[in-house]
Order: C-alpha cells, then sequence, then structure tokens
C-alpha cells in the first residue's frame, strides 16, 4: 500500500494553485456569461490600481514624474489594455479668450519645466474636477491612483495574475527607490496573488502544524509510538492519493480546497482510533496479538463501514453544486471518506500484526479497568436531570440563532495585517471606494445614448443612488463628459436639450483623444448602451446585493433598464451562490444520513433519536456564532460538512455497540458502561485530537480558516456532550420500561 500511495504522489510534483474568480463558475454559469458578454462588449473591468499619497500633495515634479514614470511604462507592458492617470487624464477646457476652440490634452504638461505657479494652478483645477475628484485624486490633492485596465481575456486559459505582478513590482522597484513613496496596490491581479499567496501559506503550515499537533495528542494519549504513527499513517496515506487522484483530473487547489488534507484528517482518523484503541485494550488484557487485532475489527468493522459510508454521502451532497471548488471539494471528501475506509481494515490490521512487543501487567492494571464502573448508572439515575440541564444550555446557545447572519466580503476575508487589505483600507480612507460595479443601461435604441431624456434620467440616478447609499463614493460615465463640453462651450454645467448637439460633442472628444484612451469601452458599438462605473466602499454581500438590486428596481421604473455587472457584482452573487449551496448541501446531506440510519438501525420512533445528535452541534455552533458576532461564511458552512461528518461517526459508533450489548441482553446501565469501553474513549480520544487541531487554524490570517478553526473545534465539544450525555440520557429514557 505505501508503494502504491508512493506511485500515485508522484502526480503531485504538478499540483498548482489557482486564485482566478472563473475557477467558482462551471462552463454554463449564466453569471460568468453575462460577465464575458460585458467584457466583449466595453473591455476588461479588471485593473491593477496603483496608489500612493505625498503628505505634502503629489502636485510636486518628484510625484508627478513618479506618477509620469509609472503611467508610460504601464502602457508598454504586456497584459494592458489602457492606463489612467492624473498626468494622461485628458483635460477639457476653453482655449484662448480670442477663439472657439476646445482643448483636450494631458492635464500635466512637461513636469520637469513645470513652474510653482503652473503646478498649483493644476491643484486647484484637479481638486475642483467632478470628473476625477474622488476617482484619480483626493480632495485633499494628496493621495493619487494609476488605474492600468487588463486586456479582455488576459485571464481565460489560465490566470496570469502571478506573472503581471511580477511586471508591475519590476516598474514600481525603482521608482520606490527613487522616491521613497510606499505604492499600494488594488484590483484583481493583486487580490487574486493574495489568494493564492494565503492558500499556499496556509496549506504549507497549517497542514504539517495538524498532523504534529494529531500525533503528539496521540502519543500522549496511548503512550506509545504507535499509536501515534499508525493513525497518522492512515490519514497521510488517504489525503496523498486524494491530492494525487485531484492532479490526475486536472483540478487546481484554491482558498476553499487547499486545507483539503485537513478535511481528510477529520475523516480518516476517527476510524484509525477506534481500531487501534480497542486493539490496545485487548492487548493490555493479556489477548495474544492476532486475536487482539481479530476483536478489534469484530467490533469496529461495521460501524466503521456505516460512518464512511454515511460520511461519504454527506460529502458527496457538495457535488450537486455547480460552484466548481464546491463540487471538487465533495468528490475528493467523499472518496477521501471511502479510501480511509479501506486503509484502515486492510493496511493498518495488517501493520498492527506485526507489532510484537507486548503490553506489561502492571501497566494495564493502573491505566485501565476491564469495565468502566459508574457511567452507564450515572446517566440512568439522571437522565432527566441531564436533558433538562443539557435543554436549558443548549436554549441559552440556540437564542444566537436568530442573531447571526449568513454573510461575507471578499477584502474582509484578510487578516488586516494582510497587504492587500492594508491596501483596500488605505485606498477607502484616503481617495475613493476600492470597489467598481460596472452598470450597463440600455436605452432601448440604436444612438439613444445622446437623447436628452435619457442623460437626464441617468443624471437622476446618479443623485438618487448616491442620497441613497453613502457607500457610493463617484459616478462616472459619458455624461460627464457631455455636460463638461457643455460647460465649456455654453457656460452651463447641464445637459444641453438638443441630440445633434450631444453627438457633436462626443465626436469633437472622441477625435481630440490620443489612441488607446478612446470612449469605446464607455458605449457599446450601436451607442445604444451605457457603462456607468461607481466607486463603492468596502460592504458585506448582503449590503452589495441591496444596492445591486435597487439599481434593478430604480430603472425598472423608468422607460430604461439596466443591470450591474463586473467582478464586484460577480464576488457578490459568487459568494451568495457558495454559501447558499453550502447550506442546502447541508441540509441534503442530514436528511440522506437520517434516512441512512433509520434503515441502519430500523426504528421509526427512534428517527429523531437518531437525528438530534447530527443536528444539534450544528445548529448550536450557528446560535453560538450568532452570540459572539461570527457571520455564516465560506469557512463556517464547510465546516459544517465536517462538523456532521464527525458527530454522524460518534453517534453510530455509540448507537451499534449500544444496540449491540442490548441484544446480547445487557441493562441499559451496562450497555452504556459497554460503549464507554468501546467507543466512548475513541469519541473523547478524536474530539481532544481534533478540536486541539482545529483549533489552529484560529491563526491563520484568511478569515475563513480563522472561522472554520473556532467553529468547528466548539462544535467538536458540543457533539462530544451531545453523544456521551444527552443521547445516552435520551435512551435511557426511552427503555426504562426495559430495565432488566
Amino acid at each position: 500500500m505505501p508503494l502504491l500511495v508512493l506511485a500515485f504522489s508522484i502526480n503531485l510534483k504538478h499540483l498548482e494553485m489557482d486564485g482566478s474568480y472563473r475557477i467558482w463558475f462551471g462552463e454554463d454559469s449564466k453569471i460568468l456569461k453575462d460577465y464575458d458578454d460585458f467584457r466583449g462588449t466595453f473591455g476588461n473591468d479588471d485593473a491593477v490600481i496603483i496608489t500612493f499619497k505625498d503628505e505634502n500633495g503629489i502636485f510636486n515634479k518628484k510625484a508627478l514624474q513618479s506618477i509620469e514614470n509609472i503611467t508610460q511604462a504601464l502602457w508598454r507592458m504586456k497584459y494592458i489594455a489602457r492606463v489612467d492617470s492624473i498626468t494622461n487624464y485628458q483635460y477639457i477646457y476653453a482655449g484662448d479668450e480670442d477663439s472657439d476652440d476646445v482643448i483636450v490634452e494631458d492635464f500635466i504638461q512637461d513636469i520637469q519645466s513645470a513652474t510653482p505657479q503652473y503646478l498649483n494652478d493644476r491643484k486647484n483645477i484637479a481638486i475642483n474636477d467632478s470628473l476625477i475628484v474622488d476617482g484619480l485624486i483626493s480632495r485633499d490633492g494628496t493621495t493619487t491612483m494609476i488605474a492600468a485596465r487588463l486586456t479582455p481575456k488576459v485571464n481565460d486559459d489560465s490566470d496570469k495574475s502571478l506573472e503581471i505582478m511580477k511586471l508591475v513590482n519590476e516598474i514600481l522597484a525603482p521608482e520606490i527607490d527613487k522616491t521613497g513613496y510606499k505604492y499600494w496596490l488594488n484590483g484583481g491581479p493583486p487580490l487574486n496573488q493574495a489568494f493564492v499567496e494565503i492558500g499556499t501559506n496556509d496549506a504549507l503550515t497549517f497542514t504539517p502544524l495538524v498532523l504534529v499537533a494529531s500525533m503528539i495528542l496521540l502519543f500522549l494519549l496511548f503512550r506509545r509510538v504507535s499509536g501515534s504513527l499508525i493513525p497518522i499513517g492512515v490519514v497521510v496515506f488517504t489525503f496523498l492519493t486524494v491530492l494525487a487522484v485531484q492532479v490526475l483530473l486536472g483540478y487546481k487547489l484554491n482558498n476553499f480546497t487547499a486545507n483539503l488534507p485537513v478535511f481528510v484528517v477529520a475523516i480518516g482518523i476517527a476510524d484509525a482510533v477506534h481500531v487501534y484503541i480497542v486493539w490496545l485494550m485487548y492487548k493490555k488484557e493479556g489477548t495474544d496479538n492476532f486475536n487482539a487485532v481479530l476483536h478489534s475489527m469484530k467490533k469496529n468493522f461495521l460501524p466503521i463501514f456505516l460512518t464512511s459510508v454515511t460520511t461519504a454521502i454527506g460529502f458527496a451532497t457538495l457535488t450537486i453544486s455547480e460552484v466548481v471548488p464546491v463540487s471538487t471539494l465533495g468528490i475528493a471528501t467523499a472518496s477521501g471518506a471511502i479510501l480511509a475506509f479501506f486503509i484502515s481494515v486492510f493496511w493498518m490490521p495488517a501493520v498492527l500484526l506485526l507489532l510484537k512487543k507486548d503490553v506489561k501487567t502492571k501497566i494495564i492494571e493502573k491505566e485501565i479497568s476491564k469495565k468502566p464502573i459508574g457511567y452507564g448508572d450515572f446517566i440512568v439515575r439522571n437522565d432527566k436531570k441531564i436533558v433538562l440541564i443539557t435543554t436549558l444550555i443548549f436554549a441559552v446557545l440556540a437564542v444566537g440563532l436568530f442573531k447571526v447572519k449568513v454573510d461575507s466580503n471578499t477584502i474582509l476575508y484578510f487578516d488586516e495585517s494582510v497587504e492587500i487589505r492594508k491596501s483596500t483600507e488605505f485606498l477607502a480612507q484616503n481617495l475613493t471606494g476600492p470597489m467598481a460595479y460596472e452598470i450597463i443601461v440600455d436605452s432601448g435604441k440604436k444612438d439613444g445614448i445622446k437623447d436628452p431624456e435619457f442623460l437626464k434620467t441617468v443624471e437622476k440616478f446618479y443623485k438618487d443612488y448616491q442620497e441613497e447609499f453613502a457607500d457610493v463614493r463617484h459616478l462616472s460615465s459619458i455624461l460627464d463628459i457631455v455636460k463638461r463640453f457643455n460647460k465649456v462651450l455654453d457656460d452651463k454645467d447641464e445637459i444641453p436639450d438638443n441630440q445633434n448637439l450631444i453627438a457633436q460633442y462626443l465626436l469633437l472628444y472622441s477625435l481630440s483623444l490620443p489612441q488607446g484612451m478612446e470612449l469605446n469601452d464607455r458605449m457599446d458599438i450601436d451607442e445604444r448602451k451605457l457603462r456607468i462605473t461607481g466607486r463603492i466602499n468596502i460592504v458585506d454581500t448582503s449590503k452589495d446585493l441591496q444596492m445591486i438590486n435597487y439599481v434593478h428596481d430604480w430603472w425598472e421604473k423608468t422607460p430604461y433598464s439596466a443591470v450591474v455587472n463586473g467582478q464586484t457584482a460577480m464576488f457578490a452573487y459568487m459568494q451568495s451562490d457558495v454559501t447558499d449551496t453550502l447550506i442546502y448541501s447541508l441540509s441534503l446531506a442530514i436528511t440522506l444520513v437520517s434516512i441512512l440510519m433509520l434503515l441502519i438501525f430500523r426504528r421509526i420512533k427512534l428517527l429523531w433519536v437518531f437525528i438530534l445528535p447530527n443536528l444539534l452541534p450544528v445548529a448550536l455552533v450557528v446560535g453560538l456564532m450568532g452570540w459572539i458576532g461570527i457571520n455564516i461564511d465560506i469557512g463556517v458552512a464547510i465546516a459544517g460538512a465536517i462538523i456532521i461528518g464527525v458527530a454522524v461517526d460518534d453517534t453510530i459508533h455509540f448507537l451499534v455497540k449500544y444496540f449491540d450489548a442490548r441484544k446480547r441482553g445487557l441493562s441499559l446501565a451496562e450497555s452504556f458502561d459497554e460503549v464507554l469501553r468501546y467507543a466512548g474513549k475513541a469519541i473523547v480520544f478524536t474530539t481532544i485530537i481534533l478540536s486541539i487541531s482545529f483549533s489552529l487554524f484560529a491563526f491563520s490570517n484568511f478569515t475563513p480558516n480563522q472561522n472554520f478553526g473556532i467553529v468547528t473545534a466548539s462544535a467538536l465539544i458540543i457533539a462530544l456532550v451531545v453523544d456521551l450525555l444527552l443521547l445516552p440520557a435520551l435512551l435511557s429514557l426511552n427503555f426504562k420500561t426495559k430495565i432488566n
């Protein structure tokens, strides 16, 4: 078996990490199709945003020369379609007093020859120019942005973010040396790079940490090297094979699946601990090695088989998702559950049979008695009190269910210490909204965007949208250019009533633009659809969806229509869909597992007893999240799958051994004692190992991983209380009439 695993593992050299947004959508995704159609018409909204601040104002030769150097270098860079900055902003103004000329030219001319008066004049114009203030320049003139928009299909075949960021950093390196400025990076490529770096770092950090922590805890619990290495061997063989198969199938890791080995730890370690602990128990009682292995397999084969099947079914429900990382996670973890079963019942017994060293009997008597005393009697005597007390405690936790929110935010996924988070907050605090909505308004007819009534409706939308939402920092479209031309030529900052005049303004502006700065990214070829770009603050997904829906609803009340596109809207839809899908999948998993448990134990009157231990840990930990203010996000939703998997495992081990004891005529108390003897210790050990190991994720710089660790560790402790106290108390109340 190790040789087979080694053969598969050779493929891991091809393992890659993908941070692209496209991995979250299936080939038939309407969201992705609409976005691709948008890019085909208006070009890419994805960009590298470079921001910096000069406390004395950026209108000095050092700052402006740096902007110009970066702007020109980005124009020449691979994958860049257009660059906008304060130096190449196409400024519209009237000619000399004796001339009727309208001039459109770069805002900053001949930096090195610029006089202090010229620079001061440029500053005063810029900070009062509605076209660029809160966009390219801050209101106080100290912070500026350089926006390098990517070519339309740059990331279609594969994510080029790391290559793009390498080229950008090469451009910025000499500027940093010359100016000493801190250049903050935002946009799609820096975000994707952050996802890749955090995902890779967490996978390389926490996977080994979880394994090492598990090994140490196993050694401390069993006091034997074999007790540490053999269960870990089961886990390592399982996740190496699962990862290798993922590579063979052509999948790449992402932040969602990077911790796949940790999921496999949760799936595989319980089986191994149950087998090992019963084997060790028989060995300590003086049973020869062969029979100790045989008895362990007799006690554990059926529950391990059942737990593997139920876990596989639970995770397989994730495959119904159209979100590719979610469905691939479902395939990987479901296959991992089955693979862990085979390794636990074939490889592990074979290894145990090779262990010849006996356990000294004097250690046996001190470490373990043949029969646990007091547990069964305690449960039977106090069953009503246990149910009452746990119900009261759980009721308090359950109140938090009314406080919890299903919400998330892409940027807030990152810890405050992460560069992309700091860059985004810098942009928001000093310049403009870091996120962007691309609002596409359909006038309904060819050349309709030149209709004065249409543009006046757009202007009213500007006003209403910004009044309704303070998080809308800046709106821009060709409306602003039309009004500027009218201001310059007619001294009226308004939309002219003549459509032909509007057409002439746009034509004149277009003819004045340098190559690459055309208006074809602001309207479609038929001049029917208008693109409005909104710069938006960082908000939660629920607020994003509220603001997006407002746009749709507002335009529905007009003769026109509008849709919101762009990557910010895509992420809002995607995160909502991912979380909803996971919640739906978990609900389906609980339903299927409950039906399967009904078929296994064939006691329909006890169905609620079978369901409760699997449902309570998830429900109660969600209530706990409500109390401590953690929203349900992707990390929490993944945790739900792990929680159900482990809770179901513990419940099945408990019930299989309980009903087996009852069939052999043991009383309630004796049955509970036997469960504790052959399953209880393993359940406790598994909970200790997994809860401590998963709690390490609280130290991650990725918020979903932090939430995953906190929520999973808390839920496993709740599951332990449910399985070893509430479940037997409920069984005791139900079967008391049959006590011998």
